[in-house]
């Protein structure tokens, strides 16, 4: 009996959501971020994506790379103006 020696790679395995458990899709997503009153957004970021209840899971060198953008270590590509409500004032 042979053994394949070939380690198994992770997009080979079916991903589940460890939320839900439903299934998830590779699909490009943009990422928003807040803390402390500071809000951005990353565009184009591969993630898994549930298909059942839509939560995101980032690969961890995905997740590095997205904690430099929270560090200021790149400048925007483009800025947004935001209306903000406040659904408390509309009741």
């Amino acid at each position: 009996m042979e053994h394949d020696s070939t380690p198994c790679k992770p997009e080979d395995k079916e991903m589940r959501c460890v939320f839900c458990g439903g299934e998830t899709k590779k699909m490009t997503v943009t990422f928003s971020y807040e803390e402390e009153g500071k809000f951005f957004l990353v565009e184009h970021v591969p993630a898994e994506v549930c298909e059942r209840c839509g939560e995101k899971t980032y690969a961890p060198e995905v997740t590095d790379e997205l904690l430099k953008f929270a560090k200021d270590k790149f400048k925007p590509v483009k800025k947004l103006e935001v209306p903000v409500f406040d659904f408390a004032e509309s009741c």
